[in-house]
């Protein structure tokens, strides 16, 4: 998927040439200072809203409802706060898009749009005038605190199937705890294929067959999960961790375990991702890695990653079978939620 293709189906034509250069990453601002460019693009969102959508947008830095005000359900069922991207102009909502575009790398920025546009094709199979919402229109962004390159702030992004928290201050940046999830899972977008949790579906299947039999047999867990544990709603909660501890793994195997915890932390705008992946590394000793399900490459199986800096899930909506329509997945930091560490002096 490229960028421009998003893009594209996401402006009228009359705020094309106004909306590609805002929502294109490095055309946006000067790509040697991404935090400058990511307040840059917050102030000129807020700059682009009239004073009654800025007040939906801006909340208190320590406001802890909104902190909380996420999940993974649509519009009908949970109410979000924030500015709803359907009710913008197109040259606001290329704003939000930059804004997006800032804070997220290029790869993190189409999973996103890859998740909206799978979104968009339930709202298509949707009855009309139902209380439920779908589709691209039902997301909702928000700022809390205002953008600033050495104080904390925050950005929330989210709607059915999406919930992201990026904390920021200055350089640093953290994306825990955010929901990515998909229905469809794989869907016909632009003439192509896509899977906009393609790269996590694959190379967990690839971990898990990479393992030896003794450390399979560690890996899999004998209880069955059809959804997360501690998705949304299950702040401040900790599991036990299961599985087998990559401590025993090869180097080989380490790798792939690297690589798919990217998939989440790669979200996050480059610079921010390699400090997050060089905690990960960090404590990758006491690293745990937990399947359920088979292990057959395009069955639905659930998994966990669990370490002293990193929580994540993955998890079918069915296990078993063919593969599912339908992923929850959540990225946590066990220290780290809301950026709590960027707070101190």
């Amino acid at each position: 998927m490229h960028l421009h293709l998003f893009v594209r189906r996401w402006v009228s034509a009359a705020a094309l040439l106004l909306a590609l250069p805002l929502a294109t990453p490095c055309l946006a601002a000067d790509t040697s200072a991404p935090a400058a460019a990511t307040v840059a693009a917050a102030k000129a969102f807020l700059a682009a809203l009239p004073e009654a959508q800025r007040a939906k947008a801006l909340f208190a830095f320590d406001n802890p409802a909104q902190r909380k005000n996420w999940s993974n359900l649509p519009t009908g069922i949970y109410q979000r706060a924030g500015v709803r991207l359907g009710d913008l102009t197109p040259p606001q909502r290329a704003a939000a898009l930059a804004l997006l575009a800032a804070a997220l790398s290029k790869a993190g920025y189409e999973k996103v749009i890859g998740i909206m546009e799978g979104d968009e094709t339930l709202q298509k199979e949707a009855k009309p005038g139902g209380r439920i919402r779908f589709g691209r229109d039902e997301y909702y962004l928000s700022l809390m605190g205002e953008p600033s390159p050495t104080q904390p702030w925050r950005i929330q992004f989210g709607g059915h199937h999406l919930a992201l928290n990026v904390t920021l201050r200055g350089d640093r940046g953290v994306l825990t705890p955010s929901h990515t999830a998909t229905q469809p899972a794989s869907f016909q977008f632009e003439g192509k294929q896509t899977r906009p949790l393609g790269g996590e579906t694959d190379q967990a299947f690839a971990l898990i067959n990479a393992l030896d039999a003794a450390q399979q047999k560690e890996a899999i867990l004998g209880a069955v999960y059809r959804d997360l544990v501690l998705g949304p709603g299950q702040d401040g909660r900790t599991l036990v961790p299961e599985g087998v501890k990559a401590s025993t793994f090869t180097e080989a195997q380490r790798a792939l375990l690297l690589g798919l915890v990217h998939e989440w932390a790669g979200i996050l705008r480059d610079d921010a991702a390699a400090a997050k992946m060089a905690e990960v590394k960090e404590g990758l000793a006491e690293t745990w890695f937990a399947w359920s399900g088979p292990t057959k490459p395009g069955s639905t199986a659930y998994f966990r990653i669990q370490g002293p800096r990193v929580f994540i899930e993955y998890a079918p909506q069915k296990l078993g079978g063919e593969a599912t329509q339908h992923i929850h997945t959540i990225f946590r930091d066990p220290e780290n939620e809301y950026g709590a560490k960027l707070l101190a002096p």
